[in-house]
């Protein structure tokens, strides 16, 4: 199962819930690969130091003649796999536009290692390109982290657009998994109108989980650990494990 986690709004979480939902899922027993299409590779820094890679997603694309293998890199999180990325994976869209099977170049790579993988969660950058679009059409499903804050919804009509737009001809089998709601203060009677307004919209596809606001996620990646081995008993260990229960559970 192939999942996406896309919003083009940046700071609402998504790269902690790639990070996290991915290492619950393996914790959990489930075999599972870390794809990181962010050229900012938020998500590979909090594994891996940028020295030691030897390729990434950007030669995953360009490279065709080198296996997949290639670039996938153990965690340090048992039976969680990693393709990380680096800053030159800001140059493919300019590499990739005009070629004919360029919306396709993921899908047909990721052929190589489905197999092996329970899940392979894709970390998507915090814009609607070719390369979210190269995410989405690899996908059987894309999950949306939403902050609780006032401008939430804003920019969502148009992922959601994208999205119909892929289903409608290069990858029919792409569903919404669900709306995460991330970012959530506690404290404060906005994040609580903030969430019932994104339940009234998205419904039965919004998550029973909320993840809240919590210093112990933020200061994680630093620690080069996901939150089950950084802070164990914290409410974002909590929260995301009960998040990836969701999650396995939909699919």
């Amino acid at each position: 199962m192939i999942i996406v986690i896309a919003n083009q709004k940046g700071g609402v979480g998504k790269t902690t819930t790639a990070i996290n939902l991915a290492a619950a899922c393996a914790i959990a027993g489930k075999k599972v690969l870390l794809i990181d299409l962010d050229p900012q590779s938020n998500s590979s820094l909090s594994f891996l130091e940028p020295e030691s890679l030897n390729g990434g997603s950007y030669e995953l694309f360009t490279e065709l003649e080198r296996p997949f293998a290639d670039f996938i890199y153990n965690t340090g999180v048992e039976k969680l796999d990693l393709v990380p990325a680096r800053i030159n994976l800001a140059k493919l869209e300019a590499k990739l536009v005009g070629d004919f099977d360029a919306a396709f170049r993921l899908r047909d790579r990721i052929e190589e290692v489905k197999s092996q993988y329970d899940l392979i969660f894709i970390d998507t950058p915090p814009t609607l390109g070719l390369i979210t679009v190269n995410a989405l059409v690899a996908a059987n499903y894309v999950l949306i982290p939403i902050q609780s804050s006032y401008f939430a919804l804003e920019g969502t009509d148009d992922l959601l657009e994208t999205i119909e737009k892929v289903r409608s001809r290069p990858n029919p089998d792409l569903n919404l998994l669900g709306v995460l709601v991330t970012l959530f203060d506690r404290r404060t009677a906005l994040s609580k109108d903030v969430e019932a307004h994104i339940r009234k919209v998205f419904g039965k596809k919004t998550f029973k989980t909320v993840i809240s606001r919590s210093v112990r996620l933020e200061e994680s990646p630093a620690h080069k650990k996901p939150i089950f081995t950084y802070a164990p008993r914290s409410s974002g260990a909590i929260e995301y494990h009960d998040l990836s229960k969701e999650v396995m559970k939909r699919v």
